[in-house]
């Protein structure tokens, strides 16, 4: 919503082995019913499109800077970051590298966990608005220094930051982690402004 124009597609499902990816979505779709966030709306448009009847979930939680959990006809689902399923001690490298090659391109590989398992990904893009290497042209032309600071991964911030020319830029921030950024460019003499949306980036824009 910053760089992007704040409206992700559904892309892809990807299950590892045991698990079926069209009810993988649905759970992911299902578990999304109770949040806000915009990629939250693109599963759900994804499910939508291909007529996914979805279940209502319960004791839904919303973990910032993470994911989301809730239980679905009775399983416990997770959707969200690394930082999520290590929280909740489940291994996640299998579906790092499943999620690799979509990362690689710039799009977004959110890791599902279904009842403490690593079961697949729902991956999502959101495409760079087209006013977004213009406007980047012309704070340079000011003067001012450009850093990307982004929850995602690594591969899909430097995916972004390769298409735009951004030099600097930090991945898997957790919003502690952005607010602090800005404070180290602070102390190094710099002047910091924020341009950030949703709580994810409110401590960094206060900091800033």
């Amino acid at each position: 919503g910053t760089l992007s124009e704040g409206r992700p597609n559904w892309i892809d499902g990807r299950a590892l082995t045991g698990f079926d990816g069209a009810e993988l979505l649905r759970l992911a779709a299902s578990l999304e019913r109770g949040s806000e966030h915009p990629l939250a709306a693109a599963i759900l448009r994804g499910a939508e499109e291909r007529r996914i009847g979805l279940s209502a979930p319960s004791d839904f939680r919303s973990l910032t800077g993470q994911g989301v959990r809730a239980v679905i006809d009775g399983h416990d689902v997770a959707l969200g970051n690394r930082a999520l399923l290590q929280s909740l001690g489940i291994a996640h490298e299998a579906l790092e590298a499943l999620a690799q090659p979509f990362r690689d391109q710039g799009q977004t590989a959110m890791l599902l966990a279904l009842d403490g398992k690593a079961a697949g990904i729902i991956v999502v893009a959101d495409p760079i608005k087209a006013s977004t290497a213009e406007a980047l042209r012309r704070l340079r032309g000011q003067g001012l220094s450009i850093v990307m600071l982004t929850g995602d991964n690594r591969a899909t911030a430097q995916a972004v930051a390769r298409g735009l020319d951004i030099s600097e830029f930090e991945a898997d921030m957790m919003p502690a982690n952005k607010a602090e950024a800005v404070r180290r460019l602070q102390a190094s003499g710099r002047k910091v402004a924020m341009a950030g949306d949703g709580v994810n980036d409110a401590p960094a824009l206060a900091a800033a």
